[in-house]
């Protein structure tokens, strides 16, 4: 395979310094990496100035990043196309890349104790940041007690993304995913432990390369089968990432992308009497207006009510963690600018 077929674009050719090679990501375990390059898959380390100049974890190589390298050493990390990210867990503001360089981003979700609408506009509102395209794949669809009211959920939901409902156990529905999935392109698939995703890698593949657990019965919660992220390369020339299960998905993303996961209401606000208007106890509301009218669910609202303060909240963190990284970087400069003085002088 060449460089091309795993996604190379010039996009990245005009960043690659000439007397570095090009290779992509295509395993991440711990501080581990494979690279693929023109001479085929090998193990890499980060070193000299990328490895020391690094002030957080996405300034160091992630899952389907592109760098430049030398003699099994990787010296630069070329510029991102799209990046698909999240919250640290915890109270921390830092921002962890998923995998990067990604065209769509599959949301895998099981049609049994996992389902959750209000965990789906979670994830939506976290894909539309990444300059990716959402793919809903509904799975379990064998075991689904309300397939048709579920799906009927979701297509509320999920507006400009593509929803598909499979079952990977038995099969059924695969070629569709198939068929969404483009050779030289690069999907992602993002989901809680145990919705399908290492037994659909299987089906996609034609052969059992990732370990799959049944759900725990007492509650249908997945348990970690994936512990590292991976690049598949599928029979038809798409490139799939796997990645473990996420048990906890805290948004980095930004207002845009919450009007975007939330059009209807996007749409909606247009028509209130105030253009700051909270959807709260304003007169002449037409977001609660639709909620009184039976046109928009409470539910809804209120997520999206929660998950903008989240955004917000997340914003304000950030504007604090990059003035204080700009003040960290002054007084480095300002003592690096006493020590010149004092040596001139003597």
């Amino acid at each position: 395979m060449s460089l091309e077929d795993y996604g190379w674009t010039e996009f990245f050719s005009k960043e690659l310094p000439a007397e570095l090679e090009a290779a992509r990501v295509v395993l991440v375990h711990g501080k581990s990496y494979r690279l693929v390059g023109r001479q085929g898959e090998f193990d890499a380390s980060v070193v000299g100035r990328l490895k020391h100049e690094a002030t957080s974890a996405t300034e160091l190589p992630a899952i389907g990043d592109w760098v430049g390298f030398r003699d099994n050493s990787i010296e630069k990390l070329l510029p991102r196309r799209t990046r698909l990210s999240r919250k640290v867990p915890g109270g921390r503001t830092r921002e962890q890349i998923v995998a990067a360089n990604i065209d769509t981003v599959v949301i895998v979700m099981g049609l049994d104790g996992d389902f959750s609408a209000r965990r789906l506009e979670r994830y939506l509102t976290t894909v539309w940041s990444s300059g990716a395209v959402p793919l809903v794949l509904l799975n379990k669809a064998d075991v689904a007690k309300s397939l048709d009211s579920q799906r009927a959920k979701v297509d509320t939901i999920a507006m400009g993304a593509t929803v598909l409902v499979t079952s990977c156990l038995d099969g059924s529905g695969v070629d569709e995913v198939r068929d969404r999935l483009r050779p030289r392109e690069t999907a992602v698939l993002v989901g809680s432990s145990g919705v399908g995703k290492s037994t659909l890698i299987n089906r996609l593949l034609d052969e059992n390369v990732q370990k799959t657990r049944e759900v725990r019965a007492s509650d249908q919660r997945g348990q970690h089968t994936t512990t590292h992220r991976e690049l598949f390369v599928l029979p038809g020339g798409a490139l799939l990432i796997d990645n473990p299960g996420i048990r906890e998905l805290q948004l980095w993303a930004d207002e845009a992308a919450l009007e975007q996961t939330f059009d209807d209401i996007t749409q909606l606000s247009e028509h209130c009497h105030y253009g700051d208007c909270a959807h709260a106890e304003e007169p002449g509301c037409a977001v609660t207006d639709a909620v009184d009218a039976g046109e928009l669910s409470p539910e809804r609202l209120e997520s999206f009510r929660n998950l903008r303060k989240e955004v917000r909240y997340l914003q304000l963190r950030q504007d604090d963690s990059a003035q204080r990284v700009q003040e960290q970087k002054w007084r480095a400069i300002h003592r690096e600018m006493r020590k010149s003085g004092k040596h001139r002088r003597t």
